[in-house]
Formats: structure tokens, sequence, C-alpha cells
């Protein structure tokens, strides 16, 4: 089979079939037909799949992250492990060292993090905070996996409010935006995928595009209709005009600018904080928060200037720590020098574990941080091959974990053990 209809075939329908096209890509490879891509010291933690929103599925993201000369790949996906299987299997294809996890939005409004009208580091709703769960230990997949089902089915019923909600506002223009019709069938809901909010931004995307068949039509109807800024930079993507991006840069207008037109805040789809951590705990998975920052001008376009965290930091990581948080995630690409390096010193004064992670979603994202090769984050890639030796230190299964269950019990708390498991993973 041809190259380009292998890779076409790594987002089919069917997991084998994308596994099998990955395969035969690798057979390409190792033949020479294919020129592999050079090696470097590039991680990435935080790869969406279409197991939440993304244009790659398990499969095709690694291949992406090979091709685009990562060493290592995380997969986090919304309230999902669905394709975490599928991410390390195809990570063994490629002999690309993997690791899995899951992001969610926990409920804070019992904590000293919330005051009504403070954003933590969600920009659409107060009470609720993104978290983050790393190194899920593969044993432990399906617990965490299941664990989030009946958060998933809640977050559906929100889904379908706010269709409904689009399209009250959008019935003057005649867009109806209907969840089974429109959105669902745009993600892995059958398979233990979730929808979110991206997920009905590009179904409106496609019913707006339909509609309105130019870029200039597009944009003046969201200027002058809609009263949405959209700035020169993303106006300029949008006139473009190109196929592979043309979705993803309305969805990232809608994103910037709509969300708060129909928004309905999330509850029954959000665990506390405390169960999370919970989860966390039993799983043998890390807890990480999220560091957003003050955004001035966002990297992603799909964000608008807005405050978060940075002036009530001290008292969050403190909060973090009480609550038995172990890490802080961060992108070092989205804020600035200032905010980094305050960032790291309170993570080293706080003693929490430091794990980076370009949130990839959009065809547009880079794979490669190349800020990981500034010496002031290079302890992140040590991080990351630590992360990678918790995981399989942790995962029980004697044919997948580099490492025995007496060693795992002389280290039994994650940051003794990310820390002693560094070496090792390295040497491996």
């Amino acid at each position: 089979m041809e190259y380009n209809d292998l890779i076409e075939l790594l987002n089919a329908e069917n997991k084998d079939e994308r596994l099998n096209a990955l395969s035969e890509i690798k057979k390409k490879i190792d033949k020479g037909e294919i020129d592999a891509p050079p090696k470097t010291d590039n991680v990435n933690n935080h790869i969406h799949t279409t197991y939440s929103f993304s244009p790659y599925s398990p499969t095709k993201a690694i291949y992406m992250a090979y091709m685009n000369g990562l060493i290592t790949a995380g997969i986090m996906d919304h309230d999902s492990m669905g394709g975490a299987k599928e991410f390390i299997e195809a990570g063994k294809i490629f002999d690309i060292a993997t690791t899995v996890g899951i992001e969610t939005r926990v409920d804070a409004s019992k904590t000293r993090l919330y005051i009504k009208g403070r954003r933590i580091n969600n920009p659409d709703q107060d009470s609720a905070i993104y978290v983050a769960l790393h190194g899920v230990p593969h044993q432990n997949i399906d617990m965490v996996n299941n664990y989030f089902a009946p958060f998933r089915k809640h977050r559906n019923i929100r889904n379908i409010k706010m269709c409904e909600n689009i399209s009250e506002i959008m019935k003057p223009h005649g867009i109806i935006l209907n969840f089974e019709r429109d959105v669902l069938p745009l993600s892995q809901y059958h398979d233990s995928g979730s929808v979110t909010e991206r997920h009905v931004l590009f179904a409106l995307a496609k019913l707006l595009c339909g509609k309105y068949k130019t870029p200039k039509d597009i944009l003046n109807f969201f200027k002058n209709d809609m009263k949405i800024n959209i700035s020169e930079k993303i106006e300029k993507l949008v006139i473009d005009c190109n196929p592979k991006y043309y979705l993803y840069d309305i969805l990232g207008i809608l994103k910037s600018d709509f969300v708060e037109k129909f928004y309905v805040d999330a509850y029954n789809e959000c665990p506390n904080i405390e169960d999370y951590i919970k989860i966390a705990k039993a799983s043998g998975a890390i807890s990480a928060y999220p560091y957003l920052g003050d955004i001035g001008e966002s990297v992603t376009g799909d964000k608008k200037a807005q405050k978060f965290e940075d002036d009530y930091i001290d008292l969050l990581f403190e909060e973090l720590k009480s609550l038995g948080v172990n890490a802080i995630t961060y992108m070092p690409t989205r804020n600035t020098k200032s905010q980094l390096e305050r960032l790291i010193g309170l993570c080293e004064k706080n003693n929490f574990y430091q794990i980076s992670g370009e949130d990839i979603n959009s065809p547009r994202q880079s794979f490669i941080c190349e800020a990981l090769e500034n010496p002031m984050f290079k302890h992140l890639i040590k991080s990351t091959w630590a992360l990678i030796g918790h995981e399989q230190s942790a995962t029980a299964d004697e044919n997948n974990s580099m490492f025995s269950e007496k060693t795992i019990k002389l280290y039994p708390d994650i940051k003794d053990r990310v820390e002693y498991f560094y070496n090792l993973a390295v040497k491996k």
C-alpha cells in the first residue's frame, strides 16, 4: 500500500486498522523507503487525541510525535482514558516511550481557592478548575476510565443544553445545532471517549462554513452579526483559507469570544477535588495542577486576555499542597519568562514535582516545544523520563514493567519513586 494511503488509515474508524497501518509505515522506515526523522531530546506529555478533541487518533498521535522527532509522548484526554491502551501499543510499534494520563475539571467550591468572580485556571467558570492525572499504571487504566464514565454522561446532558442555547442564538441566522446529529458523531463517545466544548464548537463551525461559503462572508458574519472581536493574526489565517486548518481557525474564533454567550456551568460532571485526590492515590497516578497564568496575547489564538491565578499563587500552592496534589504541570511556550521563573521557584519551594506538556488539540500546533532547548527548562526533560519510570515501575504486568515489585516497595512515595527511577528509565 502507498505511504499516503497508510497515513490516511491512521485515523481509520477501526483501532486494529489504525495500528496495522502504523506497523506497515514502520516497516517502510526500517527498509529505508521512508526517511526516519532525526533523533532529538524533545518530549511532550500533553497530547490530546480523538478520544477528547483532536485531529489525531491515538495511533496517528504517535506517528506525528515520532515524525516530529519526539523521543517520548504522553496522551492526555479530557475525562477519558479510552485511547490510552492504543497509544501505548502504537508507542511500542514505533519504539517511542509513552506515558498516559487524563485531564478533567474538579469542583473547588469548598476550598479556599474559590472566591466568586475569580477565575483559577478555567477561562469559563469560577468554581471548576482543571487538574490532571499523570503516569497512570497500566493495570489501572480501566479503573480510572470507568470512574469517569458517569461524569462523561453528565457532561453530555450539559452539552445538549449548550447546543440548545446556541440554536436559540443562531435561530435568526437559520442555524440549528443538534447534539445527536451534529456533535456526537464527531466524537469517540461510543468507545468511552468524551464530548467537549470543542466538539460543540467544531460542529457549529461546520454548519457556519456550510452557510457562509467564503472567508469574507464568515468574517463579516462574525464581526457584524455576532459582534465578535477577531485579532488581525487570526483574520489573516482565515483569509488564507488553508483547508487543513480552516475549520480549526473558525473554531478558534468561536472559542475565544463566543463561549460565554452559551456556556452552562459544569457541576455534576465535576468530581470534587478531594475525590480526585483519592482516585489519584488509589490508581497510583500523579495528581497535577495545570498552571495557566494571566494571559496577555494567547499563544494558540483561542483565549482572550484574562487574569487567572498569578495574584494569589502563594495561596494556591499552599492549598494544593494541603489537599495532597503532587505536581504542577505547565507549558513553557504559554507564559512569559518572569511568570515561569516565579512558577519554578514556587514549585521548588513547595516541593512540587514539575511536568511539562504542550497542549496539542489542533493541526496548527507544533509537537515540538523549542523552549525545552533553553537550559532553564532542561529539568523538564529529566522529569519526563522520571514520570515514565514511575509509570513503568508501578505497572504490575511483569512483561510491561522494567522494575521488580520488591524495588517498588522500597519507594512507596511517588516523589521518591520518580526521582529514583529517572536513571533507570534513561538507561532502559
